[in-house]
């Protein structure tokens, strides 16, 4: 059965590859199959993926809210734009839970030109600036344009004092994020060059949605209990987390939510926070 992918691609269907992501959302192996089973069943030739994640979607979101909640990640990442503003501060977040200290969109003068850096973060005396490459499109990749580039500015920058986190801080390390993906000449370039690479499956075992399941740093987009006015009111208010929800009903209550909804949407955040 040939599908037909966002980027227009076509490619077999694989049962498997579908089987793994809906069990990544936490729901049963029986409920997995009955699922898949049912996906099965209307296909046709040429169907695109979107149709068949939103199949898969719903099906889950029957089962539980946090399931689907869960298997929505990547979209919720896409969520986070359309100018990637607050995807900076959802970097930030992964890097607070690993203890670093963290601070946003600064302007560092360098050797020759200023340089606006969307993260900076600290630990153990080691300063690192990241920067971060939103795309709307899910098809869309960070080339090796996008490492020599950032590359640049850091050499601009190291080896100087700047007011980070005190009055004497010294950029040392370099780091790219992205929601989407890598091409294999950019990896290979940050490699060669000592420049971090984060991204939706980079590095394979510390990736973004690696990081999301082993630590529940779901971000509040990928809620399903919440209609997208909502999620966007919540990251104004920099409620970027989901897990920064719980025992906080205060927030749902400033963006207008019900006592019913207040308690269907924390029901979600505590099942989708336990970990998988």
């Amino acid at each position: 059965m040939k599908i037909v992918k966002n980027s227009g691609n076509v490619v077999d269907f694989e049962s498997e590859k579908l089987r793994k992501s809906l069990l990544k959302s936490g729901a049963s192996p029986i409920i997995v199959e009955e699922i898949l089973n049912k996906i099965k069943k209307e296909l046709y030739e040429g169907i695109s993926t979107k149709h068949i994640y939103k199949r898969a979607f719903l099906l889950l979101k029957k089962e539980a809210n946090s399931h689907a909640a869960r298997y929505n990640l990547r979209a919720a990442l896409q969520l986070l734009g359309p100018a990637g503003f607050f995807f900076e501060k959802y970097i930030a977040r992964l890097f607070e839970a690993e203890k670093y200290i963290t601070t946003t969109n600064l302007v560092l003068q360098g050797k020759c030109v200023s340089h606006e850096i969307d993260v900076l973060v600290k630990k153990n005396n080691s300063i690192s600036m990241i920067e971060c490459k939103f795309h709307s499109s899910r098809e869309a990749a960070s080339d090796v344009k996008i490492p020599l580039y950032v590359f640049s500015r850091f050499n601009d920058l190291k080896d100087r004092n700047h007011m980070i986190f005190s009055k004497k801080d010294i950029v040392s390390n370099c780091w790219i994020s992205t929601n989407n993906r890598f091409t294999s000449d950019a990896i290979t370039f940050a490699k060669c060059s000592g420049i971090n690479l984060l991204s939706w499956d980079y590095p394979k075992n510390n990736s973004l949605k690696t990081k999301n399941d082993n630590d529940c740093l779901y971000p509040v987009t990928c809620l399903t209990t919440l209609a997208i006015a909502e999620k966007d009111k919540l990251l104004i208010l920099d409620v970027i987390l989901a897990k920064e929800l719980i025992n906080n009903s205060e927030t749902l209550e400033r963006i207008g939510l019900g006592t019913n909804r207040i308690k269907n949407v924390l029901k979600e955040v505590r099942e989708l926070c336990r970990c998988t």
